[in-house]
């Protein structure tokens, strides 16, 4: 087991610092943004966006260190950043669960993330607004992302003094 923790180690390290100087060439040159059929994350950073075989690296790169919903969300790893909307679609999307959770609690981390995602001054004061519409963001366990996703941008937005700036 150590063998292979240690083999992680020096794989991720080498593609960490492969990774970093591709990244400062590829915003010398402009290219910062480009990746193959693998998409964006670690993968793009250490593969770019070569065709072929090298492809399945960047995915795998990707899969293993699962970065790549993250570098979408935040602009990093590759990606492009989303905003508004589409940021706050996907964050709920993949924390749908532990979103409900806490919004049940009125606080938690990922209502921490959703008010830094969205640009709003107190996650405290998101966190009691969400709560008090709890049953209107999950009217039933069958809602649909999208429904929950509209029902927590039309809370935040109706909501003026929470003054969340990215909204869209």
């Amino acid at each position: 087991m150590r063998r292979v923790l240690v083999a992680l180690f020096v794989m991720g390290l080498s593609i960490s610092t492969y990774a970093e100087a591709k990244s400062t060439e590829a915003a010398i040159r402009g290219t910062k943004g480009r990746y193959g059929d693998a998409g964006c994350g670690l993968g793009s950073m250490a593969f770019g966006d070569q065709q072929g075989a090298i492809q399945i690296l960047a995915a795998t790169t990707n899969g293993t260190f699962g970065n790549q919903t993250f570098g979408i969300t935040t602009g990093t790893s590759n990606c492009s950043g989303l905003s508004g909307a589409q940021a706050t679609r996907l964050f709920i999307e993949v924390n749908r669960e532990a979103l409900a959770k806490d919004i049940s609690r009125g606080s938690g981390e990922t209502i921490g993330t959703l008010t830094w995602l969205n640009g709003c001054t107190d996650s405290n004061s998101v966190g009691a607004t969400l709560q008090k519409n709890f049953s209107a963001i999950f009217p039933s366990e069958s809602v649909s992302t999208d429904a929950v996703t509209e029902a927590v941008i039309k809370t935040l937005k109706d909501e003026k003094m929470l003054a969340c700036q990215n909204l869209g």
